[in-house]
């Protein structure tokens, strides 16, 4: 059996707002809080000891990523290179540079020649030597549409065009290699990619309009042992029949509070021809809370508050504390005393909220008895929220993928 630690979507450097300067560090504490957790699952791989570690894309927030995180990165997978353990690094979506192909933030471990580093930034099959013996990964990088097809392929055609001829050239291509493929050998798929079955959340908008989706049955095939994937920072198994299993380890930090019921860990894999188990590993990672209360109608809305925030752990959290009040009621809130009550989190955020503007005026363009096409509609919609003018295009994108039922 081969023994391999499947791992993605690190961010090393993200959710610096959600943190503080340590003063004896001057580092922010959340890239602590990533770090720590990296090492974690480091510590875990190389106490197994596991035979190989698979990461399925994205190191960072962007390809570009400051030296001392570069470092902090480095030296957390050193530790695997003084181990010998091999390694894979797949090129995620964060990774690519905005003005071209390929993993800016990690194609220097190629460069660099790293003793047992493989740095997959191109759909190719890679055979890696482990202590356990041979096997083989596939690495699909984040692929684009001009990665697969030119500008003059695609002029005048439809979304749902597009995006069949994207699937199509990529099924051909990825034949290819696994037409290629030693029969005697176990074969990994290791992608970083949106799948259409998976349960999205925030990485779909991030990614709307630059990636496409990939069926599941593309993935789905006999010479997988194991399909390991990078993207969606929710852990989920996409095959139930595991058959082979097609798994989403997450990410393993919560990037923001749209990950705060979400658990975060990675993947134990044993594997050999045939023959696969896994197992999910959590992570203790710093926890987010969100406390939001209405207090418009509360006679007494600072011990309402207080008593709603006692009821929550906010030990070394991340809290955003939203509170809803009459106009009238915003004297009545003693903000010494409230910021006394959450010093007890890592960090906090207070978003009081006056009632009056919570209630958005109806568009009569959207009046429940007017007759409006439903793309017409959404941009109607889309018009009126200033807070979704960078993500207009995007969304109006994806509807179009919807509405023809992609």
């Amino acid at each position: 059996m081969i023994k391999i630690l499947h791992l993605s979507d690190i961010h090393l450097g993200s959710g610096f707002s959600h943190g503080q300067i340590n003063p004896e560090t001057g580092l922010n504490t959340r890239l602590e809080d990533f770090t720590a957790t990296l090492g974690r699952c480091i510590d875990r791989a190389i106490a197994e000891p596991v035979d190989l570690v698979l990461f399925g894309g994205d190191a960072f927030p962007d390809a570009t990523p400051a030296p001392y995180v570069k470092q902090a990165f480095a030296a957390q997978f050193r530790r695997l290179v003084d181990a010998e353990i091999p390694t894979v690094l797949l090129v995620g979506n964060h990774d690519q540079h905005s003005q071209g192909q390929g993993g800016a933030s990690l194609g220097i471990y190629r460069t660099l020649g790293v003793p047992g580093f493989v740095v997959g930034d191109s759909l190719a099959t890679h055979t890696i030597q482990t202590h356990n013996g041979a096997i083989q990964i596939i690495t699909l990088p984040w692929l684009t549409r001009s990665t697969l097809l030119t500008r003059p392929e695609t002029e005048g055609l439809s979304l749902e065009a597009v995006n069949q001829l994207l699937i199509d050239r990529l099924t051909v291509v990825l034949e290819g290699e696994i037409r290629q493929l030693n029969p005697e050998l176990p074969t990994i798929l290791l992608g970083h990619l949106m799948a259409d079955k998976a349960n999205l959340g925030a990485e779909r908008f991030l990614a709307v309009g630059k990636g496409f989706n990939i069926p599941l049955s593309l993935l789905t095939r006999s010479c997988f042992e194991y399909v390991a994937l990078g993207h969606v920072h929710k852990h989920q198994n996409l095959n139930r029949t595991n058959d082979p299993p097609v798994i989403y380890p997450g990410s393993i930090e919560r990037v923001d509070f749209s990950e705060e019921k979400e658990d975060k860990g990675f993947i134990l894999i044993e594997v050999e021809k045939g023959q696969v188990k896994w197992q999910f590993c959590p992570l203790t990672v710093r926890s987010f809370c969100t406390i939001k209360v209405d207090l418009s109608k509360s006679d007494d809305p600072l011990q309402t508050l207080i008593k709603v925030i006692e009821k929550n752990h906010i030990q070394d959290a991340v809290v955003r504390l939203i509170y809803q009040l009459r106009s009238d009621q915003l004297d009545l809130i003693n903000n010494t005393e409230l910021y006394q009550l959450l010093s007890a989190a890592h960090s906090y955020t207070i978003k009081p909220e006056l009632v009056s503007q919570l209630a958005r005026p109806r568009l009569p363009e959207l009046d429940s008895g007017s007759s409006i096409d439903p793309m017409d509609a959404l941009k109607t919609y889309l018009t009126s929220r200033e807070d979704l003018l960078g993500f207009q295009t995007e969304m109006i994108e994806a509807a179009q993928l919807l509405l023809a039922g992609e």
